[in-house]
């Protein structure tokens, strides 16, 4: 007896919407129509997904083990092919049995593509950025030029002539899309996919535009605008949707910006701070000292205090990164004590007076 459950990899509480997506995933692996498929597999699949999608036969099967109006084990097929009711699928909409659109499966096999009312979608592009440190901490706006596929300015994305009307499409009859018959081993399937000629709008130019010839869209130079944001990191990727390449009759895609943060020879970033090496003499080390130091924002004073040692960090709040609402993060300053390589006759002296007051 087979384990429809096993057959499509799910659990016996699989809602119908699993079912739908293990059937939808292994129909495309299984397709006799595709490379590598395997015809066996692809009606076992079937069959068991015949039974599961309706609830009267997978009542029965988890019941009694079979049904008893047709595509299970004992039941004996239906009419359908290869122990498969077909029977459940008419109209290719889910109009009646199981709301499951064969056309989505199928079409890629039979070259239909997309089905009714399905809009073309333009291509992604991306581009990269690069960035000085100090922008992308505060962030900033770049204005950016690209050569791709636009929106006609002639015509406003109409694809007609200025002046020209709009007329009927005779290739789709104004329905925007066109219904195809294809033979397969399992007969005549009928799918639709947007009208290749209006681009599924259903309507074409009379006369059509002399820039874009009637498609709406044409290969431009186009000016963006892309805003940075405050804290940015290097590498971190923008999305702009609808801003990358138009399509005929349809959407455009979006466009993706890769950041590319140039290093600083002062500071570099650990989260929200920044961390930067502050050199300090021997002396100013023991005694301390207040040293002017550098951050993003303009010279800040810094007090050293006495006895600090080499490696130390010290911290200037609300000098870092900003995050959040208002927020930013801090500065660190690690000390590196500069030992002297080579001192005078006096220095000397006096250090091996520290020496013998146990310092």
């Amino acid at each position: 007896m087979k384990n429809y459950y096993e057959l499509l990899g799910i659990a016996k509480t699989a809602t119908e919407e699993e079912i739908k997506s293990a059937f939808r995933k292994l129909a495309h692996k299984y397709h006799p129509d595709k490379k590598g498929g395997d015809e066996k597999k692809f009606k076992e699949v079937s069959e068991a997904y015949s039974v599961l999608s309706d609830k009267k036969k997978r009542a029965e099967y988890d019941t009694y083990g079979r049904t008893f109006a047709g595509g299970g084990p004992q039941g004996g097929p239906q009419g359908g092919f290869g122990g498969f009711d077909f029977s459940n699928f008419q109209g290719f909409g889910g109009q009646e049995g199981v709301e499951f659109d064969l056309g989505d499966i199928f079409g890629e096999f039979f070259g239909g593509g997309g089905g009714r009312g399905r809009a073309h979608r333009g291509r992604d592009i991306s581009i990269d950025i690069e960035l000085p440190f100090r922008e992308s901490i505060f962030g900033t706006e770049r204005r950016v030029l690209i050569a791709k596929t636009s929106m006609c300015d002639t015509c406003g994305g109409s694809g007609s002539k200025k002046g020209s009307k709009m007329v009927s499409c005779s290739m789709c009859n104004g329905k925007g899309d066109v219904r195809e018959s294809r033979n397969s081993f399992f007969g005549t399937f009928t799918s639709s996919r947007t009208c290749p000629r209006c681009h599924g709008r259903g309507q074409i130019p009379e006369a059509p535009c002399e820039v874009c010839h009637g498609q709406g869209v044409a290969k431009r130079e186009e000016e963006i605008r892309v805003s940075v944001p405050a804290g940015a990191d290097d590498g971190e990727m923008i999305r702009m949707p609808g801003r990358g390449e138009a399509a005929a009759g349809g959407s455009a895609g979006d466009l993706y910006v890769k950041l590319h943060i140039k290093a600083d020879r002062d500071f570099s970033r650990e989260g929200n701070n920044l961390t930067t090496v502050l050199s300090v003499k021997l002396t100013d080390a023991l005694l301390g000292r207040d040293y002017s130091i550098r951050t993003l924002d303009g010279e800040e004073t810094l007090s050293v205090p006495v006895g600090v040692v080499h490696g130390e960090v010290l911290r200037i709040r609300g000098k870092g990164v900003p995050y959040g609402r208002g927020s930013r993060g801090d500065l660190l300053v690690r000390v590196d004590i500069e030992f002297p390589k080579k001192l005078s006759h006096k220095a000397k002296a006096f250090i091996e007076e520290l020496r013998k007051e146990g310092l």
